[in-house]
């Protein structure tokens, strides 16, 4: 079975805890024996797939819980919480995040439309900004086929790309395609709107000039907007440095640092924000991020 030797690769090369980069552009492994609170993250467009444990991830309040049975994509930028609370010694959470490359993604949403000469049509289900698909046998054997390279340097390099391509056309023609095509389709105007967005936090944000940017009307874009990410666009916004702010926090800046290239007018200002969303101050959240580390 494809998942059985996808578990056995990931624990071949990263036998303990940790956080791996691999020789192939993009794709990290990971091994958790301990569990880990659901805490803010910013999630860029990725493929994580689960072959042992469970792992979480929250978006504006809805809870995903998915293992070994479904992967998940978050084709856009979000501002998360993810963690993996119940992951044991017993019971380890193993898996391996991949990083969708957008250009690769638009050129094979272009290249299906065009082979199957049909542009696919509104199904009228809502979209989901973070999708959830149960592994299929072409989702499965693309990811092993990459995997495989790890043990051969030069397999890795030479033939990584195009088995990475294999994985993305993979999970376009599966259960998240869907999500995929709303996002790096023709018509993907919400996200080139969040890539602009998560690439500019600390500028002012006008709604007016991102609908504009969007080629919409004002109302239309919001609504758009909301359909795609579940989130207004301040209240994305404010999501997004929040979470950002936080994750520079646990990585050791100061609280006024964090605020300012988050894009907060104040120290103040940030510090109730971060308070009315995360339930404690600033301050509380960087001695809990140092303790975690200690303990760690």
């Amino acid at each position: 079975m494809p998942q059985a030797q996808i578990k056995e690769i990931i624990k071949r090369h990263l036998p303990g805890p940790g956080l791996k980069d691999t020789a192939l552009r993009g794709v990290q492994l990971f091994h958790v024996t301990e569990p880990v609170p659901c805490i803010p993250a910013v999630y860029d467009p990725t493929i994580v797939a689960i072959v042992g444990g469970t792992k979480d991830a929250v978006l504006d309040g809805q809870h995903h819980v998915y293992d070994s049975s479904h992967y998940l994509l978050c084709p856009m930028t979000l501002p998360v919480e993810a963690g993996s609370p119940r992951a044991s010694p017993e019971d380890p959470l193993l898996g391996v995040m991949i990083a969708l490359e957008p250009r690769v993604m638009r050129d094979l949403v272009i290249e299906v439309e065009t082979a199957s000469r049909v542009r696919p049509r509104p199904d009228g289900t809502r979209p989901q900004a973070l999708a959830l698909a149960r592994w299929d046998s072409r989702f499965a054997d693309a990811l092993l086929r990459l995997l495989e390279l790890l043990d051969d340097p030069v397999d890795a390099a030479v033939l990584g790309p195009a088995r990475l391509r294999e994985l993305h056309y993979a999970v376009l023609m599966g259960e998240a395609g869907h999500a995929a095509r709303r996002a790096f389709g023709v018509d993907n105007a919400i996200a080139r709107v969040i890539d602009h967005l998560s690439s500019h936090l600390n500028a002012p944000v006008s709604v007016d000039e991102l609908a504009a940017r969007a080629g919409m009307s004002r109302p239309v874009f919001h609504r758009r907007f909301k359909e795609a990410t579940r989130m207004s666009p301040i209240q994305f916004v404010k999501a997004m440095r929040l979470n950002h702010a936080a994750m520079k926090i646990a990585e050791g800046k100061t609280v006024s640092e964090a605020a300012w290239q988050a894009g907060f007018a104040s120290a103040s200002q940030f510090s109730r924000e971060f308070k009315r969303s995360y339930g404690r101050s600033p301050r509380q959240w960087r001695d809990e991020a140092q303790m975690s580390l200690r303990q760690g």
